[in-house]
């Protein structure tokens, strides 16, 4: 008997009595019904498909700014944010800490000025923007609004999400500032701030893909998400906020592996499973409070550097993997990113790899195609079965914050990544061109490569912002944030004041520092 990635038994042949007592109309419904598990709408992609997103940002504003104008016009429904490193951990590019990092691992945005040259002439209220940033994600958030309304654009008009997942930086991949209950604060603000302001954008990404990147199996990236978004309705609820005043705009963020069927068995289960802990733990009465709305990204940590272009076969079974579970948007990985940040032209084959999965194929044709199957329908319920019980687990510890505290989840998955690392390593596990079917001479492949004169470019436009500006405004609505963030009041509305006098991303980072201090991890043994 053969195991899925989360260590749970394939059984060789499935047939009937593989759904002994299963109640297709507990489990499943309709399409678009509760429980979810055959999608979130009715006609799902019969009526048009899941927004074809691509995952871009690198260097300079002005040529993120051009890659994207390409993607747009290559077809590209939906943009995908890439910020450098100093941008998600709330630092200008001129700060000592950010000094070699600059434009490497995505744009460089310090203030108003980078985010106008980021969105130039794109149509903010035609295009979807999907920003990858957490624990400023406030920041970034308000400056695109800022943008927008340069732009002539409502704050209405505006759609998209931003990642906005701190506690999965806590987990897995340590972009924090604050510690866990002042970013449980900011994020509370966020959501009534959007529920006011900006009602149609997704307040946060509760994400799984990073876990899963770090090693997390497909019950462990289930189980910890949802234990990370009931941490965060918990803290929107004691916020003062109702249920379905901010859960509609919830949405989550998945990996789709290689392993299709445990994939596919995955997202539904993750809907079934969020949608009774909506209803029957939170009261909420919404349908849309219920709804599991995800975005899946194909697995970065299966792609190798080695025969690279075999990269391009797992990234179309990983994405139809991702569209047969019934993902609301996608993006594809270009195939050279286990080397360096993405050819322009590797972008574009993603994308088509997106637009023949839609077009060429039959899968959009029903929904759920998998419903009823003996395989599929079987691993979903083990799925299930397994994560309620790893959630639970988080909850006797008290909860997600608690267990993050203690090292429970990053242990885990700490586990798990080393069993994979060994069974890659003894040949257990087949990794094609990389354990198996290896070349001798692969051909040369050139990668893109950040100029490292960005830095000292972006130095000197902040340079220039300083001697510009009105410094004493800027100061006196960086003081107004200090004391929101001392206070009770919404940080969101003087920090959109202080952006606007063009206060940069780590100034105001910064006065949220001098207030809640730094998040430092205890260390475990």
């Amino acid at each position: 008997m053969a195991n899925s990635e989360s260590e749970l038994p394939i059984e060789p042949v499935y047939d009937e009595s593989a759904l002994a007592g299963f109640d297709a109309q507990a489990k499943l419904g309709a399409p678009g019904e509760y429980p979810y598990t055959r999608g979130v709408y009715p006609s799902m992609y019969t009526g048009r498909p899941w927004t074809m997103r691509q995952y871009a940002g690198f260097g300079t504003a002005r040529e993120s700014n051009a890659r994207y104008k390409e993607l747009v016009e290559h077809g590209t429904g939906g943009l995908s944010v890439a910020f450098d490193l100093p941008t998600q951990m709330g630092y200008d590019s001129d700060h000592e800490l950010s000094h070699g990092e600059v434009g490497k691992v995505g744009v460089a945005i310090d203030s108003i000025d980078d985010m106008q040259v980021l969105f130039d002439e794109l149509p903010l209220d035609q295009v979807s923007t999907s920003m990858t940033i957490n624990a400023p994600a406030s920041t970034l958030l308000l400056l695109y609004q800022l943008t927008a309304q340069r732009q002539g654009i409502a704050a209405g008009q505006l759609t998209g999400t931003i990642q906005n997942d701190v506690l999965k930086e806590y987990i897995a991949r340590g972009t924090y500032i604050y510690p866990p209950a002042e970013s449980l604060r900011l994020i509370s603000d966020i959501f009534a701030y959007c529920h006011r302001e900006i009602p149609r954008w997704n307040t946060i990404s509760i994400s799984g893909y990073h876990m899963a990147e770090a090693g997390a199996t497909p019950v462990q990236e289930v189980a910890f998400t949802l234990a990370n978004a009931k941490e965060y309705v918990r803290a929107a609820i004691a916020a003062g906020l109702d249920v379905d005043d901010f859960a509609p705009r919830l949405s989550f963020f998945f990996v789709a592996r290689t392993s299709l069927l445990e994939e596919v068995a995955k997202f539904r289960a993750a809907r079934r499973m969020w949608a009774r802990i909506m209803r029957e733990e939170f009261g909420a009465k919404n349908p849309k409070s219920l709804m599991l709305r995800f975005h899946t990204q194909t697995a970065g940590v299966q792609l190798t550097a080695q025969q690279p272009e075999v990269n391009m076969v797992r990234v179309a079974l990983q994405g139809l993997g991702a569209v047969l579970g019934g993902t609301q948007s996608l993006h594809t990985n270009s195939y050279d990113e286990a080397i360096a940040l993405p050819t322009a032209k590797a972008a574009r084959l993603a994308l088509r790899t997106q637009q023949v999965i839609a077009y060429e194929t039959d899968v959009t044709k029903t929904v759920d195609p998998f419903a009823g199957s003996y395989v599929v329908e079987s691993m979903t319920d083990d799925v299930e079965e397994a994560a309620l019980a790893l959630i639970q687990q988080v909850e006797d510890k008290g909860g997600a914050v608690k267990a993050i505290e203690e090292g429970f989840q990053k242990s885990e998955i700490e586990r798990t990544a080393y069993a994979t690392a060994l069974q890659i390593d003894s040949g257990e596990r087949t990794v094609v061109g990389l354990n198996k079917f290896v070349t001798k001479d692969d051909e040369a492949y050139v990668p893109l490569r950040v100029d490292p004169a960005i830095e000292a470019e972006q130095c000197e436009r902040l340079a220039t912002l300083r001697k510009e500006r009105d410094n004493g405004a800027v100061e006196k609505a960086l003081d107004a944030l200090r004391a929101a963030a001392q206070g009770s009041d919404n940080a969101l509305i003087p920090m959109k004041e202080a952006l606007a006098a063009r206060a940069t991303g780590g100034e105001v980072s910064n006065a949220l520092r001098d207030v809640w201090g730094m998040y430092v991890p205890r260390e475990f043994f």
